[in-house]
């Protein structure tokens, strides 16, 4: 059986160095703790290498030009290439300026595709100007279509915003705005979207969207409590920071969370 795994990891929100503590936390250490224990359990002499990551968004918390290059110095500790996505904190202009090598799409979104031996990964750039919710517009979405066209491949889709509510208020104002729209590219070629990661939410949790299988995770910095309260903030949470690792095959897709800062002693059974 062959396996090809990759790595999911979301929402560094980083701040430049220096900058006062966000939420009581350092997101810088917090991302370094995490490229660490990725590159002693999976690189390439590790017991489950990792072929490449892909991080869903929110890179920076408030999108300097300082904090992308945290950013850019933390990931070459990373054993494998980085594909990076924008979320609502993040800021395209600065973020390219950092990254000038990071592929965008005719109209200078940040998107890709780019075929594995999975099959076809897409990502998708849902920053809005304006609001912290997302949206793809009518370009986007012309772009997707045209990339799901080229290929008969599986699909495996990655944007920042999800395209539905969970029942977290707050998150649920800041949903992906037009998930109808990318509802109507992607019903097509449903039979072979095989599975759909994002961020934002700050939450480890699955399930499907219109039949598609779905995945988030908690972020590598603060999380989203887990409040079905009403209430006019967004809850937050000091739980522990995760990435995943995920392992497909064809017939599997499996999705193992590691809180990366677990101290606790292993033991055998």
């Amino acid at each position: 059986m062959t396996v090809f795994s990759f790595l999911h990891l979301t929402d560094p929100h980083l701040v430049p160095p220096g900058a006062p503590p966000l939420f009581g936390l350092d997101p810088g250490a917090r991302l370094r703790a995490a490229v660490a224990d990725i590159a002693r359990r999976h690189g390439p002499g590790g017991p489950a290498p990792a072929s490449l990551a892909v991080i869903t968004g929110d890179l920076t918390h408030d999108g300097e030009r300082e904090a992308y290059a945290l950013l850019r110095e933390l990931l070459a500790g990373l054993p494998c290439p980085a594909h990076l996505l924008l979320g609502n904190h993040d800021e395209r202009d600065a973020f390219r300026a950092v990254f000038p090598e990071a592929p965008v799409d005719e109209a200078g979104f940040v998107q890709s595709a780019f075929d594995t031996p999975a099959g076809r990964f897409v990502t998708l750039d849902t920053k809005e100007p304006g609001t912290h919710a997302g949206r793809l517009g009518a370009r986007r979405l012309e772009w997707l279509a045209a990339r799901l066209a080229e290929s008969d491949a599986p699909v495996f889709l990655f944007l920042h915003h999800p395209p539905y509510r969970v029942g977290i208020v707050g998150m649920d104002e800041i949903p992906l705005l037009d998930a109808d729209a990318l509802w109507d590219v992607l019903k097509p070629h449903r039979a072979r979207v095989r599975h759909l990661f994002h961020g934002h939410l700050h939450r480890p949790l699955s399930g499907s969207w219109r039949g598609i299988p779905c995945s988030s995770l908690r972020g590598t910095s603060h999380q989203v409590a887990l409040d079905f309260s009403e209430r006019p903030d967004v809850p937050g949470s000091h739980e522990p920071p995760a990435y995943a690792l995920v392992r497909v095959t064809e017939e599997d897709v499996v999705v193992h969370v590691h809180d990366f800062l677990d101290g606790t002693a292993g033991f055998g059974m």
